[in-house]
């Protein structure tokens, strides 16, 4: 009798069959853990949305993202290199009688240069009353106050036409010798002393510190910054007898550009003539001093402040 086959159902599975169904389950939940976001086994070389891949998740034949490389480092552009002043330094040997000393002062960059003997002293005469009418327009600013339209006449008369009484009007005003003392220690002086006598005409400047009271005027500092402009233009205006030295070397075209002070005086005491000058030119200040026997006269001196600095300019290009 034949036996009957029993067909072979889920129950009937061998264990090695069961063993191979295990294994494909657990390999399926593994891989879905790996792409559940938070799971402990998420895949970390898996680029977040929006976020890019970095460059070791990026592959190596994919194409590069031009926008997401850094920018190249700009090649800087060099300054122009700034106009050379109007002035060589250079040393001296002109047919001039007694003492003489000179100064330039680049204002761009604060070099000096000037004579061995540019921290040498003199009797300022004149010269000083530019900063005697800047003291007094500051300190009115800061006070609060604005001069009159007489005063700044007055200022008119000291700076154009140098005017020695209303000088010394201005000179009391401002405290006369406290004046001189503000004006080193404001505009950084190094040589200049204020006068035995405390007068404003025998204060003693060296034409270094000369040039250095041009910048401090020309910067603000002297006059602040209300009167400042309104001194330098004055300054470009001097006229008359005050007309002379520095300004007179350069081309006419130029000289109206150029503020100047000027000072002469004859010292009897010591039987000298005392002729400075003070410029401010758009780029450099200068100062040019000159001492000589009395007996030679004013012109002499202020012949020689404009010889001296005719030396010292470039050749014309």
């Amino acid at each position: 009798m034949a036996r009957q086959r029993r067909a072979d159902g889920p129950g009937d599975a061998s264990p090695v069959r069961l063993i191979a169904i295990a294994v494909v389950l657990i390999c399926l939940v593994l891989v879905s853990l790996r792409l559940l976001p938070g799971s402990p086994f998420e895949a970390t070389a898996a680029a977040k949305w929006g976020v890019p891949a970095g460059p070791a998740e990026r592959a190596t034949d994919a194409p590069s993202d031009r926008s997401s490389r850094p920018s190249p480092t700009p090649t800087p552009t060099p300054s122009p290199t700034p106009e050379p002043l109007p002035f060589e330094a250079k040393e001296l040997d002109l047919d001039i009688e007694g003492w003489y000393s000179w100064s330039v002062l680049d204002r761009r960059s604060g070099e000096i240069i000037g004579s061995d003997n540019m921290d040498e002293t003199s009797t300022t005469a004149s010269l000083i009353k530019a900063w005697i009418v800047a003291d007094y327009l500051r300190r009115a600013d800061d006070a609060g106050q604005t001069p009159s339209g007489a005063k700044l006449a007055d200022a008119t008369k000291i700076i154009r036409d140098s005017d020695n009484t209303r000088a010394e009007q201005f000179y009391n005003t401002v405290g006369r010798s406290a004046s001189i003392k503000r004006l080193i220690s404001l505009c950084e002086l190094t040589d200049s002393k204020v006068a035995p006598d405390g007068g404003w005409s025998r204060t003693a400047l060296s034409p270094r510190d000369t040039a250095r009271m041009g910048v401090c005027i020309a910067d603000g500092r002297a006059a602040g910054p209300k009167w400042t402009k309104w001194l330098v233009d004055e300054m470009r205006l001097v006229r008359g007898g005050g007309d002379f030295g520095i300004r007179k070397a350069f081309p006419a075209a130029e000289r109206k550009t150029i503020a100047i002070k000027n000072g002469w005086i004859d010292r009897t005491r010591e039987q000298e003539m005392h002729i400075n000058c003070l410029a401010i030119g758009d780029t450099w200040t200068m100062g040019v001093m000159v001492r000589y026997p009395i007996g030679k006269g004013y012109e002499y001196g202020m012949q020689n402040c404009q010889k001296i600095t005719e030396a010292l300019l470039r050749p014309a290009t």
